[in-house]
Parts: C-alpha cells; structure tokens; sequence
C-alpha cells in the first residue's frame, strides 16, 4: 500500500484513488468482533450491518446499525470483513467474500468517489455521473509503467497492463468495456484511447512533417482523439437511461510498432440504430448533431441549410425532448467542426456534410395529399421539395416525380407505379434513414483512410465500446439486435473466466474439481441465432412477399412457446404498447414488439431516387450510392438460372449483416487477450452520490462479477511457462539450479520454489506452466526486486570499490609527484645564485626568440590572408543582404496577392451561390413561359386556320349568292324536307354521345384492370424467385443429408462388422472358458482321487 507521499505523484487526484494513510491506520485500529459482526437481509437497503446478540436454534438475534433488534436465520447473517478490508481496493483479497460484503464495500468506495475498484483479473466502475480531477496528464503520467499493484485501481492501469502485455508477451490484447446503458462506457473508452494516445507517442514532429500540405490536420493521436466527437455527434444521443448514449457499437484498434510506439488506428461499427432519425420516445431526442447546428453559434450554418434555430420546425427530430441538460449543445457543434478539420475532411467535402444532415431535417416536413376521386399522392406544396433538392444537388420535379410516380420493373419492362400517401411518407422516411446511415459509415471510412499512416505495424490493442443492455417501454428489432450483441459478449466473458480458465486447469493435469457457476447463456443465444430461431424465421418471412407482423409472431409462437425457457408470452400491462413476445435474457425479461420488424429488415429504398442520388451535384451524396445496385437488375449476360442466382445472393436483409458483423467481432476477441471492465450503473435518476443497492446488486449478479472474485479465489488465475519462470526468478535462489547441468524446467521450478519460503497450496504445477493462485505472482516480483536491489547493491559496492581503488592510486602518484617537485625547488634554491646559472638564465631567452620571429612572419602572413577574406566576406554579405531585401519585397507582394485572391474567391463563391440560387427559380420561371409559349403558339396556329377557311367559304358564299337567290324558290320547297332531316340527325348525335360515355367508362376499367394484373404479375415474380431461392437451399439440404446418410450407412456397416468380429471373438472365448472350465473339472477329480 503507497503512502501519501507515493500518492502525490497523482496530485489532486489521489483522494478519490486511494484512502489515505491516516484512515487506514485508524481502520486497522479499530475495535472489532469478528464473531458477531454481520450483514443481514433488509428490505430497502438489501443489506444493513449488524451484531448478533445471541444463536439459538438455527435463528439468531440481530441488532442492526439502527439499533433495532431483528430475527433471522443463521444462515442468512453474512460474516463481516474486518476494518481494515474497508474501501479495499482489490475485492478478491476480502478474508469474507459474500454479496453484501461486495456490494457494501463498492458502496463506500462509491461515497469517498472512489469509481474504480478491482474484482479478481478485472475492473469494475461505477458511473460517478460527475466529473472527477482524475484524468488528468499528471495522472496519466503516475499510472505509466506501474504493476498492477503498485497503484491504485483505475482504467489507466487496466491501459497500462495491456500495453505492457503487448509488449512483454508479443499478443495483440483488448479491453472490452462493458455493462448496461448509461453505465459510463463511452467515458472509459475515450479515457483508455487517451492513455495510449499520451504514452505511445512515435515523434509528434515527425508525423507533422509528413502531414500533405494545404491540409488541416493534426497529429496521429489529436486525430485519434477527434474520432471520438465527430463519431459521438453524428452517432450518440439522449435515452431515458443516458444523456449521451452511443447508439452504435464501435470496435477501435490502435495499432504500434516492434518497439511499443503509436503506427496507426482503425475503427470498425456496428448497428448504428438509423430508426431514431425518424422516431424518438417522448423522453429521448434524435442524434446530437440536429441540435448542434440549430444553436446558431455558427449562424452560416442556418443561412446554408435554409433552416431555422427552432427544433420544432422539423417535427421529425422534436418527437421527444430536445434540449438535455448535462450538454452544451454549442460547444459540442464547435468540438464537432474541429474535429472535422483535425481528421482532414476538406472544405468541400465538409459543406457536404453540412449540406445533407440538412437534407435529412428537411425529409421531415415535405407534405403529400390525396388526388380527388384518386388513391394516388400528388405533393401539398413544392418548398420544402426545393430545399431538399438545392442542399442535395437534384431537381425539385424529378425528385417529387420520383417519389409518387416511381418506376418498377415488372418481367423485362419498366412501368411507373402509382403511391398512396402513406407509402410516399414512408419511402421519404426510409431515404432519409438511408442517406443519414450512408453518411456516418463514410465518415467512418474516412476517419480509418486519415489514421492509416502506413508506417509497419507489429501488435494492436483493441477497445471494444457497444451499446449497454436496454429494457426500454417499447422494444424493437434494434433492442433484440443490441441485447444480443450484449448475450454474445457476456458469454465471451463467461467462456474466458469460467469455462476456459477450468478447461485449462484439466488440460495442464492439475487437481480440479469442474465448478458449474450457473452463467450458461446458450439457451437464450440458441434461441435467437440457430437454425429456426427468430433471425432465422425473420429471415425466412422477409422472402414470402404476403408475409406479414403477425404471420412472423405466429410463426415465432408455433416454434418456440412451450418449447423453450427463454421464450415467454408477455403479460399485458396498463399504459405500456402492446409486446407480442418476451425473452429472458441474462440481465432480466425484456418483452418486444414485432411492428414494422419485416420493412426494417428489408429495409427496401425508392429506386427511382436513388438513380437520382447517384447523379446528384453534390459529390458526397453520389459517392454514397455510387455501389448501389437494384436488388431487381437482373444480369447482363447469362441463363435465367444463373440470374436468378445472382438475384437472390445480392439481397441481404439487416439481420444478416448484423450477425456477420458480429460473428466477425467474436473472431477478432477471440485472438487477443482481453481485460475487462464491468461498468455498474448506480442509480436510474442519473443522480451524482446515491447507489441503489438493488439496481448494483442485479448489475453484479447479471455481469458475473461475484462469479468472478470466487473463482479467482479458488482458482489459480496467474501462469507462467517454465522455461520462462526459471529464466526470471532464478535469481531468487540461484543456488538451487547448479550451473553447467542441465535440468528440466519443470524441475527447476520444482527446486526453485521449494528452496522459498511459500505456502504449496498458493502453487500447482501442471505438465507445462506453473500456476498461482491470485496475488501470490506479484508476491514473487517484490521478492525479486529486493533481491535484484540487493544484487544492484552488491555490485555498486564492488564498483564503488574498484572506483575508490583506482582513486588511491591516482592519490598515491600525485603525492610522489609533489615529492618529486619539492625536491627540484629545493635543488633550485641551491643553485640559483651561482654565475653559470645567471649566464644560463640570460641566454635561454635568446634562443626562444629566432623561433618567436618565424612564428611573427607566419602570424602577419594569416593575417593579410584573414583580411582578403574578411573583404571578400564583406561583399558576399551585402550582396546577400540586397537580395533578401529584394526577396522580402516579392514575398510581401505575394502575401497580398493572395490576400486579394482569397478575398476575391470568396466573393465568386457568394456570387456563385447567389447565381445558383437564382438559376433555380429562372430554370422554374423558364419551364413555365415554354410551357405557355407551346400553348400560345398551338392557340395562334388554330385561329390562323380558322382565318382561312372563313376567308374560303366567304369568297365561295359571295358565288353562291346568286345560285342562292336563283334557288332560293326551289329551297324554300325544300325547307319542310330539310327540317325533317336535321330533326333525325339530332337525334342520331345525342345515340353517339351516349356510346362515347360507354366506351369511355369500359377504357377506364380496362386501364385498371391492366393494372392490377401488372401489380399480381410482380408478385408472381416475387414469388417465383423466392420459390426459386427455397428450392435451391432445400437441395443444398437433401445433399447435405444424403451425405450424411451415406456416411451414417459406412459407419453401420463397419460397426456391424466389428460386431460380428466381436461375436467371433467371445465365441471363441466362450469355448476356451469351456475347455479351462473342463480342465478344472480334471484336475479338481484328480485331486480328489
């Protein structure tokens, strides 16, 4: 345990790491009654501290903390731990292990804010809903490198056991945080990013200087970092549980180098729950990024998405709340658009964004009614369509055309198919779905194309962050999906702690008995993804085009109800939506509601549209389809079978992608060591400080951490190979293995370990590793950092002595060097006043200065040369200074050069977007006077032929007057017969008149007629082709059965024949029994006689 000066390495945060030093004295000095302290049942607080006052009979008498006195059985008074075990850090080293014990001690870690507390091989946190001081880089710096022991529990030092594992063992590793919605995980992931984005870092100048020009951009780990807003605005939002819940999982690998330091990053996704663009609970909101751009804190945001600041002016994304308290939604959008420029989106790409997230607001309030007399939708208004169609790059009439008169393809023809109302909404809610999703997962490709340095990676670590368990009101296909997610995860935790750690006990021949600890999820996971299962019948009503929510749940009752546990009928409740099925998860019943489940699954799009998004202006939203094919294209080559082939493997419902995401996301853990963190939600208010013990409690039992402490407790968690234990504790007791002898590992470590003075049932040895129990490894590290300190000791004495050795020495010549120049002094003193010494002195000097004038003729020689040179410098350097200026100059000129241009180029794109904006309305303006015009001109047409035949008749009138008034007699006779004439033709006109109305009724019946047999004839198609697909997977059946039979016959005939040999055999040994039992006979008679 550090003392409080070890704990000011983690300044400010070290009281809510570690209590300090003053109350753990004081705990340990406490008075205590190990026999009668105890924890009892209590109805509201699960467990209250007690003292039992007296045992009789199997029931003991308890007096609680509230001075009450209680009856309960023997049985159900839990020993306590002593005072010292309080606030323990590592729960597994409690001397009681029990519920209460466990959940009492979280409790009081939990008051004191110490979030983090060990539970065996990993670590649990309690969601503080508060900040805390405690990731801070002084932090960071106090946890690098440090033991697990060695400091207090935290999810920097579960960072730095991976990291240092990565290293040490040469294994990818993961950290798979986990735990129920609103438990903090999104939190710890970043946090775990953080650390090794701090201590990994490969050369921040370096990366700089690789960066591309012209982009801005940051460091390999300010991108990794920035992931995280950009992902959380575009994929997080409020649910009742969780004000800032990711609803999408995210798998991030970090990828480093041979030698430990950051290479590169990647992020894969998963389920990004796209319904909630379109729905949201009354106490939930739509994804951050609406509400961002809505604040106006970037007023050019609103003017570009010609949108307003008001949430409830797009009813799609205000059905529910839409401001949450704990978010400044402000300061998020300024986050959210650094972190687009970090990540190195460019400017146009980044409008894009901007543009479509718009689009989708939009998508929302576009209105449709209903044609008079007609079932057929025609738009109630063009405005909003015009806005979608600008932000989106389309044309407002195409885009309204596509949406009610889509074009489907029926055998080899295209036809336009009439859409009610309700299906028009709801194909513009699937686009809006579909754009959205679309654009968050090329966000994700873009972010992994920016972190993928391409410098040698060696190891990755990987942080696994997914959407908690969730038991909302209503329930739908995305929970089922999620809480699966959650099933698969908890069942990976189980088989790693339980299953494989016993399995690995048998394997290694160590003494075990087999422990069940009950946490076998397999019904439940069998349930929902085996053949027969519910993604499987989904899957299967997604073919059959009458199938509906209701034939799904029947199908779902007639195949499981009664049949399996896991699957029960809903009871009815008041004031909730109506379940059709509920499933008994791990965590608790959670009851679903079947409606829409086979659209989501299908999830089918307006194809005429989409032929629209992928000849879009906007680059972004064409990119975003420019994969998408019609699942109804038929081929362009190739036989009817092979089409119909291609057809069906091209359609993939939801569900299918999810569970190969996911099946993929196994194998990844499955390949790395994991380290886990169990996040506990404390309380359902989101309320800093309280922790209801019945929600903990529930949270501990579901997550296995109580299974956990026991089987770390009686299990030996702690391995190591023999090779590499000799190698690194021999130095324990280096006598125990002779040099030059060589000693099987397992023995040496046999030897070594019996020469220390250790408990043998804290060890095992299996056939390759030796094993410990918890804490007894790290008992071995401090035993070998004192020797090895000893060891350093010893050889710093030797140095220090050999140093001080040679020191004397040197001492030792110096002081017969002082000797010897005391002695020439004193033979100097001597001789000094005799004459030939005087001539001596005078005459040395002399001879020095032949030398002293060579040296002066050199020395003026250098200089005149240092003087040329310093002349020639000179010049050089004025001239150098002329051209700088003259450099200086044309920068400055260029400087405002560019100013001028930026300047200008931002006019031309505010004219352009003016001009763009203006082309619209003059291309509608335009459209219509052509439209006039055409009709103008065929109006003009028309009368220039009425002019002319009038002219005609009148010159053939003006001729015939005369023959007219020569026949005008004549005509009058005629007039009587004439009138009878016109009288019959009158009367044969109004029978035509009749027969037209007739006909004109037959067409329109014929029309409709036509109609429906085009609607039937496609889904005959459909059900060909999924006929087609059945039949195939059928035969793929038979074949797979037909071998199995062939192989089940082998099998017989080679068992019937071992029988038969056997037969042979006990025949035969049968009659040798006859014959040995004859011989007896004899021998027993000869005896006798």
């Amino acid at each position: 345990m550090s003392s409080d000066a070890e704990m000011a390495a983690f300044g400010p945060a070290a009281v809510y790491l570690r209590k300090p030093e003053k109350e753990r004295i004081e705990a340990q000095n406490r008075p205590f009654d190990a026999r009668a302290a105890c924890f009892v049942p209590d109805v509201k607080d699960l467990y209250v501290k007690g003292v039992i006052l007296s045992k009789e009979g199997g029931i003991a008498m308890v007096k609680t903390e509230a001075d009450e006195p209680i009856t309960v059985k023997e049985e159900e008074c839990y020993p306590m731990n002593p005072p010292k075990y309080d606030k323990i850090e590592d729960m597994v080293m409690m001397t009681h292990l029990n519920e209460a014990s466990v959940l009492l001690n979280l409790k009081e870690r939990y008051a004191a804010w110490m979030i983090y507390t060990y539970s065996g091989l990993f670590c649990v946190t309690v969601n503080p809903y508060k900040w805390l001081p405690v990731y801070n880089a002084e932090v960071v710096a106090a946890y690098r490198g440090k033991k697990r022991m060695e400091a207090p529990p935290h999810i920097f030092s579960v960072s730095d056991n991976a990291y240092q594992n990565m290293l040490t063992d040469r294994e990818n590793q993961s950290v798979l945080i986990t735990g129920e919605s609103g438990a903090g995980k999104t939190v710890n992931t970043k946090r775990v990013i953080q650390y090794f984005a701090t201590i990994a870092v490969a050369g921040g100048d370096k990366k700089k200087q690789e960066a591309a020009p012209g982009k801005v951009q940051g460091t390999l780990e300010d991108q990794i970092i920035s992931a995280n807003p950009l992902l959380e605005a575009f994929g997080n939002a409020k649910t009742v549980r969780n004000d800032n819940s990711s609803r999408f999982g995210k798998f991030i690998r970090i990828h480093f180098g041979t030698t430990g330091k950051l290479a590169s990053a990647d992020i894969e996704t998963y389920l990004l729950e796209k319904s909630r663009v379109t729905f949201q609970l009354s106490d939930e909101r739509s994804y951050h990024i609406f509400y961002q751009i809505m604040t106006n804190h970037k007023p050019e945001l609103i003017d570009m998405l010609l949108i307003t600041t008001n949430p409830y002016d797009f009813p799609m994304i205000s059905q529910g709340q839409i401001t949450v308290a704990s978010i400044d939604d402000k300061e998020e959008l300024v986050a959210t658009d650094t972190a687009i420029d970090i990540l190195g989106f460019n400017a146009d790409e980044k409008v894009s964004i901007y543009k479509v997230t718009g689009a989708v607001m939009h998508y929302g309030n576009m209105r449709f009614k209903q044609k008079q007399r007609e079932e057929q939708a025609e738009p109630d208004g063009t405005e909003v369509a015009d806005k979608v169609a600008y932000l989106m790059g389309l044309n407002s009439a195409d885009l309204l055309k596509a949406l009610c008169y889509p074009r489907v393809k029926v055998g080899n023809e295209y036809v336009t198919k009439g859409q009610t109302v309700q299906q028009v909404t709801n194909s513009v809610g699937a686009l809006a779905k579909s754009v959205y999703e679309k654009m968050f997962l090329w966000m994700v490709i873009r972010i992994n194309q920016m972190l993928d340095t391409k410098q040698p990676r060696q190891f990755f670590i990987g942080v696994l962050d997914i959407a908690g368990f969730e038991i909302f009101d209503y329930n739908s296909l995305e929970q089922l999906c999620i809480n699966f997610t959650n099933e698969k995860l908890q069942q990976f935790f189980n088989h790693h702690m339980f299953v494989l750690e016993q399995e690995e006990y048998k394997k290694e021949g160590i003494d075990w008995e087999f422990i069940d600890f009950g946490m076998d999820l397999a019904a439940c996971i069998e349930l929902i993804e085996k053949p027969m299962g519910i993604f499987s019948i989904l899957e299967e009503e997604c073919m059959f085009p009458k199938a509906s929510d209701n034939s799904f749940k029947n199908k779902l009752y007639d195949q499981h109800l009664g049949k399996n546990n896991a699957f029960q009928k809903p009871k009815p409740t008041k004031g909730k939506t109506e379940a059709h099925f509920c499933l008994v998860h791990y965590a608790g019943t959670v009851d679903y509601n079947v409606t829409g489940w086979l659209d989501k699954n299908k999830d089918p799009l307006n194809e005429s549209v989409v032929q629209l998004y992928q000849k879009s202006s906007v680059k972004l939203l064409a990119l975003l389809y420019a994969s998408f094919s019609s699942a109804e294209a038929e081929p362009s080559s190739g036989g009817a079978k092979k089409g119909a082939k291609k057809k069906g493997g091209s359609f993939q419902t939801v569900s299918a992608v999810f569970r190969e995401n996911l099946g993929k996301l196994m194998t990844n853990l499955r390949s790395t060591r994991p380290h886990f963190v169990r996040c506990l939600i404390p309380n359902e208010v989101k309320t800093p400080g309280i922790m209801d013990n019945h929600l903990v409690i529930h949270q501990l039992r579901c997550n296995g951490v109580l299974e956990g402490i026991r089987i770390c407790r009686k299990g030996f968690p702690s391995r190591i190979l023999y090779a590499d234990f000799k190698q690194r504790y021999r130095v324990l007791n280096a006598s125990a293995i002779p040099d030059g002898q060589f000693i099987d590992g397992k023995k040496a470590s046999e030897k070594l370990l019996g020469s220390i003075d250790l408990d043998r049932s804290q060890y095992k040895f299996g056939d390759t590793k030796v094993f410990f129990k918890a804490g007894l490894l790290g008992t071995l590290e401090e035993m070998r950092d004192e020797k090895l300190a000893s060891l350093v000791m010893c050889t710093q004495a030797l140095c220090r002595g050999f140093l001080m050795r040679t020191e004397f020495a040197k001492m030792t010549a110096r002081r017969d060097a002082v000797y010897t120049l005391q002695y020439n002094i004193r033979s100097f003193m001597n001789v000094k006043h005799w004459p030939w010494m005087r001539l001596y002195f005078k005459i040395k000097p002399l001879l020095r200065s032949a030398e002293t004038e060579k040296e002066m003729a050199n020395m003026k020689e250098d200089f005149i040369k240092c003087k040329e040179d310093l002349v020639k410098a000179e010049a050089k350097r004025k001239e150098l200074e002329e051209k700088m200026v003259t450099l200086l100059q044309e920068k400055n000129d260029l400087v405002l050069q560019v100013q001028s241009d930026s300047e200008s180029l931002a006019d031309a794109e505010e004219r352009c977007e003016g001009l763009i904006k203006s082309k619209i309305q003059l291309e509608a303006k335009l459209k219509e006077l052509c439209e006039r015009v055409e009709d103008e001109e065929e109006m003009n047409g028309e009368l220039t032929a009425k002019k002319r035949k009038l002219e005609d008749e009148c010159s053939e009138l003006k001729k015939d007057i005369d023959d007219l008034e020569l026949t005008l007699a004549k005509v009058e006779k005629e007039k009587h017969a004439t009138e009878n004439k016109v009288k019959n033709l009158t009367e044969e006109m109004m029978g035509q008149d009749e027969s037209i109305s007739k006909l004109t009724k037959e067409k329109k019946a014929l029309q409709e007629a036509h109609q429906q047999t085009l609607e039937d004839l496609q889904v005959e198609e459909d059900k060909v082709n999924t006929l087609a697909k059945a039949k195939a997977k059928l035969e793929q059946q038979v074949d797979d059965l037909e071998g199995s039979l062939e192989q089940e016959k082998k099998i017989r005939m080679d068992l019937e024949r071992a029988k038969r040999k056997l037969e042979g055999d006990l025949k035969l040994a049968q009659e040798s029994i006859m014959d040995l039992e004859n011989d007896k006979q004899q021998s027993e008679e000869k005896l006798k006689k």
